[in-house]
């Protein structure tokens, strides 16, 4: 694994050293800070997706590539970041996923990136400012999917209330790695007594996951103190109640409606430069007065300063509160408008444990599920690209509703083409192919062994359960449906190639002692009638090779603007030979 990647990458190569964080630890640095360790700074908090392992690494390198063998996504940690004028740093992931670091970047914080699809991350500088500084001390990895790395959020409102030991209950049902909560947390005034005795009861169990928001009834009592007593640095700064954090790939903000909230105040401009500060993918927003609501509160266009920079920012949801009853709009412009393309989407979860109110408003925006008699609390499931949120009811109610999205900036380059083979997308053998066993086929293919035990065909796939394979079935022998006695190949459809387009994709071959150089796997781009070799793996004589999933990448940057198609190839040439391979996850992306 190690000399395939320095191989693959023609890059320094740096894999994790320990199997806990050590902060300050440095990795990656274009000029270190004098001593060569990392300063202490302020860092966006990063809660990590369940079973994700934190890994420091070393020692200090000036650029290239972060790798852990067998993981299938990373995110890097930056303990620094500081970057002079156009000067900018770009993240590559071996398999798919790429983005760049400019000056706008969480200058002066620690934060992590977001995740990378392979197991290795490309670090690339672009500097030409001698000022210009960063530094990388750990990674995130997970063994699992990118796409099945998922991490619940609980979100709820104005909670405690008289029943909110019944929310409280499906909270700890859902086993949340956050718990976000949008205002009028403890009634009736927000006071340490009411905290002390309504809330703690109840939801002070949370306390190791909570970030709150406030309410209106907080500011009952003078300048909330209540509530920034009790949550502490939870809470924010106590003189703004704003504040962000990160959860796996998405990037949370909490905002105070009840300070000045006008386009051009603090908050506002903070909210701007916080999002546009982020690398995250996804973005989620709370805060407690509703933009949009049906509710006896009605729509609060005092907060479309916060909609309007979430808007501009491409984020995807909003939890608020304030009206005692659950609402779920419709992906909206900052004015109402329906726009499921871009759109933001409100969640109105006021429905923490406090009396209900009715729906007694019209409101600019498109409520699509709604219910004014039910407790219950939002479950928010989110991945790398996608959000599905469940409103959970208390014990003894049958209401609930679900929704999902795809978050506006998951895409991380130009989709051109990808197959992950779980579905037919139009891939065709050719009829000139000589091999007479072992065809390449789409399917889930049966493990094969030779008689010591040596694997040659997987029968796993890097995701879902097809890939292409050749010959897909055992068979009654090691040999049996092995390519055996010329070449198979399979095209895909054709696609076009965008600008800086490049091929990403996982495979495996395999070989017995009996092949030689004759036998090969190969991809190649079919530009027009011209056939072009991108990929490349041949047999070793006298060698068994045992079947391993690789990613590989190629550049595509030849066929920008041209239609092509891809070919897969496999071939025992030659004297026969044991010989297997398989192609999973193809993406091309620009």
């Amino acid at each position: 694994m190690t000399t395939f990647l320095r191989r693959r990458w023609r890059h320094p190569v740096v894999y994790g050293a320990a199997a806990t964080l050590a902060a300050g630890a440095l990795l990656v640095a274009a000029q270190p800070p004098a001593g060569g360790a990392a300063p202490e700074v302020p860092e966006v908090p990063q809660i990590a997706e369940p079973g994700v392992t934190s890994t420091a690494i070393s020692p200090a390198m000036a650029a290239g590539d972060v790798c852990a063998p067998g993981a299938q996504w990373l995110r890097l940690r930056f303990t620094a970041l500081s970057l002079r004028g156009s000067d900018s740093i770009t993240l590559t992931g071996s398999r798919a996923g790429s983005f760049t670091l400019t000056a706008v970047n969480w200058p002066g914080k620690a934060f992590h990136t977001r995740a990378f699809e392979g197991d290795c991350v490309r670090v690339t500088p672009h500097l030409a400012d001698p000022a210009s500084t960063y530094s990388v001390d750990s990674y995130q990895s997970g063994t699992r999917s990118l796409a099945a790395a998922t991490s619940v959020v609980a979100g709820v409102g104005d909670v405690c209330g008289s029943s909110c030991n019944q929310t409280a209950s499906v909270v700890k049902n859902m086993s949340p790695q956050a718990l976000i909560l949008a205002g009028d947390n403890a009634y009736e005034s927000g006071s340490a007594s009411d905290y002390k005795n309504g809330y703690d009861p109840n939801y002070g169990q949370f306390k190791s996951i909570v970030h709150p928001a406030p309410g209106n009834h907080e500011y009952k009592t003078s300048n909330a103190s209540g509530y920034f007593d009790y949550f502490g640095s939870a809470a924010g700064e106590r003189s703004k109640g704003y504040y962000s954090f990160d959860v796996g790939d998405w990037h949370f903000v909490a905002l105070n409606s009840n300070i000045t909230r006008t386009a051009s105040s603090a908050q506002v401009t903070w909210l701007k430069n916080d999002l546009a500060a982020s690398t995250k993918p996804c973005t989620a927003a709370y805060w407690h007065h509703p933009r949009f609501s049906k509710g006896d509160h009605g729509d609060d266009t005092s907060v479309s300063p916060f909609f309007e920079a979430l808007y501009n920012a491409k984020a995807d949801l909003v939890v608020v509160g304030h009206d005692h009853n659950y609402q779920r709009f419709a992906p909206s412009k900052p004015n109402g408008a329906r726009d499921d393309a871009n759109g933001v989407r409100e969640l109105l979860i006021g429905t923490g444990g406090r009396g209900f109110y009715d729906y007694d408003k019209s409101s600019a925006g498109t409520q699509e599920a709604g219910n004014a008699s039910t407790f219950g609390v939002a479950k928010l499931t989110l991945t790398a690209t996608n959000y599905r949120h469940d409103f959970v009811p208390v014990a003894g109610r049958t209401y609930t509703d679900t929704v999902s999205g795809k978050c506006h900036k998951a895409s991380t380059g130009t989709a051109a083409f990808s197959d992950d083979f779980e579905t037919d997308k139009g891939w065709q053998t050719a009829t000139s192919d000589t091999a007479t066993t072992g065809k390449w086929e789409r399917g889930d293919p049966e493990e094969t062994k030779e008689a010591d035990g040596s694997i040659k065909q997987l029968g796993t796939t890097m995701s879902g359960v097809n890939c292409l394979v050749t010959g897909r079935l055992a068979g009654a022998s090691d040999g049996a449906n092995d390519v055996d006695g010329g070449v198979t190949t399979m095209t895909s459809p054709q696609f076009s190639v965008p600008a800086n387009g490049k091929l990403t994709f996982s495979y495996t071959y395999a070989h017995g002692s009996n092949s030689s150089t004759s036998d090969y796997f190969r991809v190649r781009v079919l530009d027009g009638t011209t056939s072009v070799p991108v990929f490349e793996r041949l047999g070793t004589a006298s060698t068994k090779l045992a079947g391993a999933w690789q990613t590989a990448t190629a550049d595509l940057t030849q066929f920008a603007g041209h239609t092509v198609k891809l070919v897969v190839e496999s071939a025992d040439l030659g004297d026969p030979s044991l010989w297997e391979s398989a192609v999973d996850d193809v993406n091309v992306t620009g």
